[in-house]
This record gives structure tokens, C-alpha cells and sequence, in this order.
């Protein structure tokens, strides 16, 4: 198994500076992962005779009798609209960059269109403004969920568990002085779509307002009052007047969450001195290649409310850049492709990555190519002049365009989701000024060039604790930083934010009739000569090969009958079958051998061609449902290692053909655990995918899957409700009963999009429980699980300096939310590196789970994911929803066959 491989195995988080690809591909040792075809509808057909017990669609039918007809529907219609208005929020104008392209600006009935629509959304704002006036990424701080929770309204402190000495990468922030401040609605006439251009014309009332101001595009931040409630100024833009109104919006304390977003856009401006500071040339030369990379080391910061106050949370990140310009990669493919196919390879390479422009130190991300447009192409001004591309960097950034037969590329810009309805023209880009970030597919399986490259990029706690400690110290003894922090009554503390943990007692794993401690959270070594919990004899099978592979074919299966029957796995022999290295020869290769119907199928592949692996994995997971194992040719080339991947697939076998490693002990009885992901395909702009897993048994050895298909970057899931009716079914028949309770771990959902969860999801559940299962009294818990967090804990150790938390360390105050039932937890065990914890949100809890349980509880759910023998960062229900959702997103891109949905097929 691939280091990448395992990273992912441990749920670790996909960062967004970090080295590693922004998708995950398949893994070397194993690819495979699937979902299930929805069923068409809630109420299951009639069952004649006598049932002693009722079964689940008896349930179903007599608490649709007891309701109206047809009143799930109207409820869930009428809480999507509620949500869409409570959605509503002020339209942000984000800062326009390079040329706009040459079909030129809004013309004036367009722009008062625009105002028109911008004073009806502030009409709108003004009685939905206690829920939505602090900004789009700041509202949900006033989206209280702990006062509808009764049982941890006083305290969410837990009590279980060693204590341990930690501090943060947070510093507090304190207001000097009891003094308030004034937020401005800024309304311009005639309407000013260019962001650039509405802060120069602020620029120039300096007099008016004074230096001391913070614009974020709709509203002004000042120290002191303007006298009036509504202000007129008039400002200059080449030469043409603009009438400026100031109305006063409200009056706010230092410490309002209102003031959030004005405070993160004042630490951005102030630390942007120290953003990517350092920068190293990397040269590898490994595999007789060479890679040119460049990598910016910087920092990003977050000024966030807590239970101790407001603080300045900074970390450290990286940012690759190649040392070659999206001309150049249009040149090689040039080079080297010809005829009609030389378009079509450009626009695959391009399409969907990322490019950072140096002249102005942004990232874009490239949406189409613009074939009969080149620099010289010409662009009409806001101002209604005309110039050309090259004319323009020249001018507005100094920059010299030295070759003129390049396409443009084109991007749609940052404004497409929060600016949904305002007018628009593509960004367009040259690609001789635009270099490519991140990596490439032959750049990750170069291992080599990656270790070098984490050498550079991977910091320990000390030496990253060492440069946050660094950029403090440059803030505080700024005095242009100091000066502005004193203007707005701020004052910066010296030190990080120290706190109490405590390190949950370790998880005892359950294996056949042995019970062993999880030490340093991985217990692969001790599992390998165990009995498995449950073992599937594996009678029929296939492997299929490709020419020249039949040793490596036989190695293998050699090598699996030598590790099964330790595991308790009778295997027999498996017919091997070679066939051609295309879909159509596998496919062909297995219906020609599909007679009896094989329990499973391994494919030994000789190269990781996604367009093979997709195949293959349609045509198993949607036509012909047969549990099916990928291997890759080179995973077997180190004879030292052949025993441990052999184990390693035998264990993903098993687990597909419905078999379990191991179970812990939850503690919970009759509960049910469920896991929500979505992919989103942003490269391919494919539609997104929710993955839906529930666990069907007490030990939670057997899950449930579903997926839902829907639009093209919607993360919030409809249909849950027939996910959830499927999953209650299967639970009946093991069970003849319903569960108590549901637990359901919901991930990949940010802070902005908190009152659309509950509004939506959430509430589709609790109504599908009330009315359906009316009488049952299932009580359902909500948790929202993030990763992509900057929160970082270190643990004090004196005579070893600082170092990573143990497995299984709780935080559960100083850096919490006052208005949240949340807490951290920090999971896995990290050799190398800083370890990231996982922040966990109990939005809803009619189970009244004290702080105690739920946080034992859903550390003990991070040591049952079947793909790797340890701790991963996220419950076990949440991988399994990302694994298959991931699956179906990129390779299936439809439900598969629902046959398929009580086995772990997408391991």
C-alpha cells in the first residue's frame, strides 16, 4: 500500500496547500468502491397472512394511515423554501483581476438593472438581518444550536480521561477600550461592478472618513461615526462623478461577531507582507526525470470567536508551484501530439487545474480555452476605451507578453456561486504569464521526487510551532500593524492560547475470540495471525491477467493461499485467465468464465490507466454486480513485502464479500450509525455525489449504502429520506425491530452552509421519523464532523520540547463555541509531521448523549474502517461515505446495481 494510499486510508484531510492531489486516485494495492440504486419508492408492497411480528412496511403503512395524504411532500417543499429566503444574504462583490474580456462592460441600463436588484436584496436583508447581516461566512456564529439542547445547555465539559497540557496556534485578541463601532451600507450611483474601483473611490474621501477603514465590497467598518445617519459624497472615477450614500447600518461592539469579517480582511492586508515570504527551488532527479518546482512557504490566518474571546488563529502552509508556464505545457503537446487531437490533449491537460499569475499573486482556475483570441485580441475598458492584452499588462502591471499566437484561457471568475444573478464577463488569462500549481499524475508516483518534496513541506510541531511563534513576533513589532490594531482598539497577546486536554483511555479491538489493545493506534502486526471476526470462503473465483503477467498472477495466488488460513479464509484455487489490456478483453474475457456466477473477480493490472479502471468498475458495479478486486503489476515487485500486500488484499476480499476484520465495543445498544459525504468532481464539472452509509447490525460489521446523484457543485442532500427508509428496512430484517436510536455523522459541510443544514437535511430526517415511524420513538443525534480546519494542538513536553498529542486526545474547551455542543478530537498517530485533529458539532440530540459519551463514542467509530489496521481521523461511516461517493463520482457516474449495497464493494 502506497504511503499516498494509506494517508488516505487514515481519512486524513484534503488540504488545499498541502503537496498531495487535490483528488485521490485509486489505490496500488486495491481499487474498487461502488454504491446503490435508490429504490422507487417509501412504502413497501403488501405482505398477505398473518406477521407476528409487523415488519417495517406494516410501520410504514400505519403511520402513513394515521397521517394526511401526501403530508411528508408538502412539508419538505415548504422547508426548501424557507431555506432558500433564509439563504439570502447580501450580494458580495468580489475584486474583479485581469481583463474581462473583450466583449466589454455592463452597459447603464444593465448597471441600474443591477442597483434595482441590490436595493431589493437590502429590503430583503432588513428583517432577515439578525440571521444574516454578519456575512455569508460569519452568520453561523449567530446560528445558536446548543440552546435547543437542554441536557449540556450549563456545560459541554467532559470529565473522562488523563489530563494533558496543550497549547494552540491560537492567540487572543482583547478590545483595549469599551468604544463602538459603525457599520456603513455603501451605495454607489451610478452602480460600480469593478470591486478595484469601488475601493479607489472610497480612496478619495479620505477626509471624509480617514485612513483608518475597512471595506469588504458592501458595507465600511469605521472607528467613529460620520454625524449622520444617511451620508452624501461625491467621488471621481476618470473624470466622472459618483454619488456615494453612507447609511448607517448599526452600531457594534469590538467583540461583535458583525465585526468578524472586517478583522480577517484587516489581518489578510497586514500580514501579507509575510504571505509565501520563502520560496525554494526544487530540483529532483529521479527516474531520469527532472522536476522544477518552486515552493512558497506562507501562512494563513482566521480571526474567530471562542469561549475565551475573539482570537488569531495562524498556521503554516505550502503552495507548489512548477517551474513552467501554461505556454510551455501547450508547447511540449505541440511537440509531440499532431492532427486534430492536439486541441483536445490541451484542453485535458488545462481544464480544471490551477494557475497562479505572479504579477498580481492570484490563483485561478481555468475553465475553457479561448482558440481565436490571442494578446493581441482587444478588450473594451470600463471606461469604454479599447485596448489589446498585451497593451494592458503592460500598462497596469509592467509585465512584456513576448509571444502573440497563444490562445487565452478563461476563467469564470470567483463570483459564480455568491453572485449567482449579477452580470458578468469570463476572466481572461495569458498563458505565458500563468504558472502551473500543484502536481502532476507522473510527479505523485514518483517516489523520490514526492519524499523530497515532503522533506521541504512536512514540518514537525517544533519547527512549525517556531514559525507561527515567528510571524507573532512580526506582527507585534510591526508599528504600521500595531498602529492599525491600536485604531480599532485591538490588541495583539504575545503568547499561544494554553489549555487542558484530556486522552481518552485506548480502544480494546475485538478479533475472532481475541481481544488486543490498539498500541500507538495501529494493530496491523497483531491482526495478520488472528482468526477475522467473521471469514467468507472464497469457492469460485477469477484472476484475470494480462500477457506476461502470468508469474506475477501465480505469485500471487500463492501467496494468498499461504495468508488465509491464519485469517480462517478457506480459499480455493482460482482459474486464471489472461486477456488483453483493454475494457472490452476483460469484459469479454469474464463472460466468456461468468458460468456459475463468480463470488469475485480480481483484475491484475499492468498499468493504473483510469479509463481500464472506470470500465471494468461499471461494467461490475451497474450490468454485472460481482464483487471485484484491482491490483496493480507493480505492487508485487518487492518479494519482502509480498506476505503483507497479500494479507492486505485478502482482508479487502473478505470485506466485500460481506466477511468482517474486527469490532470494538461501542457501548451503545440498539443504535444505528450513519455516514454523509459528497464528492464534488470539480475538474470535469461532473454532477456531485452524496454518499449514504448505515450501519444494519449491533456490531457494526455489515453496512448499508446508497447514493444520490445531483447537481454539479450542490453539497446539501435531497432524498434522504429514501435513503434513510432503505436503511431502517435492512435494519428490520436483522432485528425485527427498529432501531433506538440513529446517529448520524455528517461531513464535508463548512460553517456558511450550518442553517441550510439544518433547515434541510436535518429536518427531512426528524420528519421522516416523526411521521413515518410514528410510535417508534427513534431518537436521532446530528453531528457535523469537519477537517479542513487550522486548529492545531501541541502537547508540552519540557524535556522532549513540543510534540504531537497522543491518540485519542479531547478538547473540549477554551477554543470552543459558546453557542456550539462541539469539541476536537485528535485520532491518529503521526510519525512524521504536525497531526491534525477533527472538529465535531452536535447540532441535534434527542439521545442526550452527554460530552462523556459522545466523545468516547466517536473515537471508538475511528477504529472500525476495514481499509486500514489502525486509527483513522473520521468515523468509520463518514470514510465509508466519502469512499463511496468518490467511487461513483469519478469512475461509475450512476448508482450501481443495488445488489450490491450491503457489502463494502467500494473498499
Amino acid at each position: 500500500m502506497t504511503g499516498r494510499a494509506r494517508s488516505r486510508a487514515r481519512g486524513r484531510a484534503r488540504s488545499r496547500s498541502a503537496p498531495e492531489p487535490a483528488e485521490p486516485q485509486p489505490s496500488e494495492v486495491a481499487r474498487a468502491s461502488e454504491v446503490t440504486q435508490a429504490p422507487t419508492g417509501l412504502q413497501a408492497p403488501e405482505v398477505p397472512g398473518p406477521a407476528p411480528p409487523p415488519n417495517f412496511a406494516d410501520i410504514v403503512r400505519r403511520s402513513a394511515a394515521a397521517r394526511k395524504p401526501g403530508q411528508i411532500q408538502p412539508r419538505l417543499q415548504l422547508l426548501s423554501r424557507v431555506s432558500q429566503v433564509a439563504g439570502a444574504g447580501p450580494r458580495q462583490v468580489v475584486e474583479a483581476g485581469p481583463p474581462i474580456g473583450a466583449e466589454g462592460m455592463s452597459q447603464p441600463s444593465e448597471e441600474l438593472q443591477l442597483a434595482s436588484r441590490l436595493q431589493e436584496s437590502r429590503l430583503q436583508e432588513s428583517w432577515l438581518r439578525e440571521r444574516t447581516d454578519v456575512g455569508r461566512n460569519f452568520r453561523d456564529f449567530v446560528v445558536n444550536t446548543r440552546q435547543k439542547l437542554g441536557h449540556v445547555r450549563e456545560s459541554t465539559k467532559g470529565i473522562q480521561g488523563r489530563p494533558v497540557e496543550l497549547f494552540s496556534n491560537h492567540v487572543q485578541l482583547r478590545s483595549c477600550s469599551q468604544r463602538n463601532l459603525y457599520k456603513y451600507n455603501v451605495i454607489y450611483t451610478p452602480g460600480i461592478e469593478d470591486g478595484r474601483k469601488r475601493e479607489a473611490l472610497l480612496s478619495e474621501l479620505e477626509k471624509l472618513l480617514g485612513k483608518c477603514h475597512i471595506y469588504d465590497g458592501n458595507y465600511l467598518l469605521l472607528p467613529h461615526p460620520l454625524g449622520e445617519m444617511k451620508k452624501e459624497a461625491v467621488s471621481k472615477v476618470n473624470d466622472k462623478p459618483v454619488k456615494i450614500t453612507f447609511e448607517l447600518s448599526r452600531e457594534l461592539q469590538t467583540t461583535s461577531p458583525d465585526c468578524l469579517r472586517y478583522y480577517n480582511i484587516l489581518f489578510r492586508k497586514s500580514s501579507n507582507t509575510w504571505l509565501y515570504a520563502q520560496s525554494w527551488d526544487l530540483d529532483t532527479h529521479t527516474s531520469n526525470l527532472i522536476y522544477r518546482l518552486e515552493i512558497w512557504c506562507g501562512y494563513v490566518t482566521s480571526v474567530l470567536p471562542y469561549e475565551t474571546g475573539l482570537t488569531l488563529c495562524a498556521d503554516v502552509i505550502h503552495k507548489v508551484l512548477r517551474m513552467e508556464t501554461a505556454y510551455d505545457l501547450i508547447s511540449r503537446i505541440h511537440e509531440k501530439a499532431e492532427g486534430k487531437d492536439v486541441k483536445e490533449k490541451i484542453f485535458k491537460k488545462l481544464v480544471g487545474s490551477s494557475v497562479l499569475t505572479k504579477y498580481n499573486n492570484k490563483t485561478y482556475r481555468v475553465d475553457d480555452i479561448a482558440w481565436k483570441m490571442s494578446p493581441r485580441s482587444k478588450f473594451i475598458k470600463s471606461d469604454g476605451s479599447e485596448i489589446s492584452f498585451v497593451d494592458y499588462y503592460r500598462e497596469r502591471y509592467g509585465t512584456v507578453v513576448t509571444t502573440f499566437n497563444q490562445p487565452l484561457l478563461i476563467t469564470k471568475g470567483k463570483w459564480k456561486k455568491s453572485l449567482q444573478d449579477t452580470l458578468h464577463q469570463p476572466i481572461m488569462l495569458v498563458p505565458e504569464l500563468c504558472h502551473l500549481t500543484g502536481l502532476t499524475d507522473d510527479m505523485r508516483k514518483d517516489y523520490g521526487m514526492m519524499r523530497d518534496l515532503s522533506n521541504h513541506m512536512r514540518m514537525n510541531p517544533k519547527e512549525r510551532q517556531y514559525k507561527l511563534l515567528q510571524l507573532i513576533d512580526d506582527l507585534r513589532r510591526n508599528k504600521t500593524v500595531q498602529k492599525e490594531l491600536q485604531d480599532w482598539n485591538l490588541e495583539l497577546k504575545t503568547k499561544f492560547l494554553a489549555l487542558s486536554g484530556r486522552t481518552l483511555r485506548e480502544v480494546r479491538i475485538h478479533q475472532g475470540r481475541r481481544m488486543f489493545d490498539n498500541h500507538n493506534a495501529d494493530w496491523s502486526k497483531i491482526t495478520r495471525d488472528v482468526p477475522l471476526l467473521r471469514a467468507i470462503s472464497l469457492d469460485h473465483w477469477l484472476i484475470i491477467y494480462t500477457k506476461g503477467d502470468y508469474g506475477s498472477a501465480l505469485t500471487l495466488h500463492q501467496n494468498l493461499q499461504q495468508v488465509t488460513p491464519k485469517m480462517g479464509i478457506t480459499l480455493r484455487n482460482a482459474k486464471l485467465l489472461e486477456a488483453d489490456n483493454t475494457v472490452e478483453s476483460f469484459i469479454s474475457t469474464l463472460e466468456k468464465h461468468a458460468s456459475p456466477k463468480p463470488q469475485m473477480v480480481l483484475f491484475l493490472l499492468p498499468t493504473d490507466n483510469k479509463e481500464i479502471y472506470d470500465g471494468i468498475k461499471r461494467h461490475l458495479c451497474i450490468y454485472c454486480p460481482i464483487p471485484s478486486q484491482c491490483v496493480l503489476r507493480r505492487t508485487l515487485g518487492k518479494p519482502r513485502t509480498l506476505l503483507t500486500i497479500a494479507t492486505k488484499i485478502a482482508q479487502q476480499m473478505n470485506c466485500k464479500l460481506g466477511g468482517a476484520l474486527w469490532t470494538v465495543d461501542i457501548g451503545l445498544q440498539n443504535a444505528m450509525f450513519v455516514g454523509i459525504d459528497c464528492f464534488h468532481d470539480i475538474v470535469h464539472q461532473q454532477k456531485s455525489v452524496a454518499g449514504f452509509v448505515a450501519s444494519i447490525d449491533s456490531d457494526l460489521t455489515q453496512w448499508f449504502s446508497q447514493c444520490i446523484v445531483q447537481q454539479s457543485g450542490q453539497e446539501l442532500v435531497k432524498g434522504l429520506t429514501t435513503c434513510l427508509h432503505n436503511a431502517l428496512k435492512f435494519w428490520y430484517e436483522q432485528h425485527s425491530s427498529l432501531p433506538y436510536s440513529i446517529i448520524v455523522y455528517r461531513d464535508g459541510v463548512g460553517d456558511g452552509q450550518l442553517q441550510a443544514l439544518i433547515d434541510q437535511e436535518l429536518k427531512q430526517m426528524e420528519s421522516y421519523l416523526e411521521d413515518v415511524c410514528r410510535g417508534q420513538n427513534v431518537r436521532l443525534t446530528f453531528i457535523v464532523v469537519k477537517k479542513r480546519i487550522n486548529t492545531r494542538f501541541f502537547l508540552k513536553k519540557p524535556e522532549n520540547g513540543t510534540l504531537n498529542p497522543p491518540p485519542g486526545t479531547v478538547i473540549d474547551l477554551e477554543v470552543t463555541r459558546t453557542e456550539w455542543y462541539d469539541f476536537f478530537i485528535v485520532s491518529q498517530f503521526v510519525k512524521e509531521g504536525t497531526v491534525s485533529p477533527t472538529h465535531y458539532n452536535v447540532i441535534h440530540d434527542t439521545l442526550y448523549l452527554s460530552p462523556d459519551a459522545v466523545q468516547s463514542l466517536t473515537y471508538k467509530l475511528c477504529h472500525m474502517y476495514y481499509n486500514f489496521s489502525g486509527v483513522i481521523r473520521v468515523p468509520a461511516p463518514c470514510h465509508y461515505a466519502h469512499k463511496l461517493a468518490y467511487l461513483v463520482g469519478q469512475s461509475l457516474h450512476q448508482e450501481p446495481h443495488e445488489s450490491l449495497s450491503k457489502h463494502l464493494f467500494y473498499l
